[in-house]
């Protein structure tokens, strides 16, 4: 069930955006050539046991698509891997593409949000063109989320983008409505047709999530720990991510990290 929020509430979620977004700024000015992916899990566990009525939404996170609780406190993904990444005992290399996706739910409020870079001082430039797509594509996708638009007209901006890159689509993960929980209805896929879909209204909170590999659209869980998506050819990925509220006024980031 699609649940839109009253103003109110709205105000009540950007408490949750604020910290969700200052924790990945924080991170991708601190993460470097031998940060450990077990120091970045253990700073978010700090940053919310510190923070008065905040919780995890990943710990004894058991859904269908992993394989047990997720058991840690943010998702990180490195090069081949895109999604659901679990942190382990892994210092990162120079060159290496980063990929940082959070939950949190802040007094019952719950924000969502990823962001992508490369550590050290020789990036691939092909790197960053992939980071730049999931920029372009979540930027574009939030411009078009105005009351009266349809879900489809999100999705399709996305897709457009990617085609325009020249990268291929996966659509088994996208993005999703966002209130007390954090999956709700209805779900964003990365593409779609143009003036098709839900109509977009005022009080829908939802995260959009553009995620794409370079040169595959086949993915696969990795046995080892039955949760991190890798793709089937071990092209690197990367993932842009902000949850937003559609208001009369325009939409509305509420995990932006820009001005804090």
């Amino acid at each position: 069930m699609i649940e839109l929020k009253t103003p109110r509430e709205i105000e009540e979620m950007k408490p949750a955006g604020r910290f969700v977004g200052g924790i990945l700024k924080e991170l991708q000015e601190t993460t470097k050539v031998g940060t450990n992916l077990l120091e970045i899990d253990e700073f978010v566990h700090k940053k919310i046991v510190d923070r008065k009525g905040a919780e995890s939404c990943y710990v004894d996170y058991a859904p269908d698509f992993g394989t047990g609780p997720f058991a840690h406190y943010i998702c990180t993904s490195v090069n081949d891997a895109v999604l659901h990444g679990i942190p382990y005992d892994y210092s990162l290399k120079d060159g290496d593409l980063v990929s940082l996706d959070l939950a949190i739910s802040v007094d019952g409020w719950v924000a969502d949000s990823a962001v992508s870079f490369v550590v050290g001082n020789d990036p691939d430039p092909e790197d960053l063109r992939l980071i730049k797509c999931t920029q372009e594509a979540l930027a574009a996708a939030i411009d078009v989320a105005r009351p009266g638009n349809r879900l489809g007209d999100i999705s399709n901006t996305i897709g457009d983008i990617a085609r325009e890159y020249g990268y291929p689509i996966n659509l088994e993960f996208g993005g999703h409505g966002v209130g007390h929980i954090m999956h709700g209805d209805p779900h964003v896929p990365n593409d779609g047709k143009a003036h098709h879909g839900y109509k977009l209204r005022d009080g829908l909170v939802i995260a959009i999530e553009p995620w794409f590999l370079k040169t595959t659209d086949e993915i696969f869980q990795d046995p080892k720990d039955g949760w991190t998506l890798r793709s089937e050819d071990g092209s690197r990925g990367a993932h842009s991510e902000h949850t937003i509220a559609i208001t009369e006024n325009g939409p509305i980031i509420l995990t932006d990290r820009t001005n804090l």
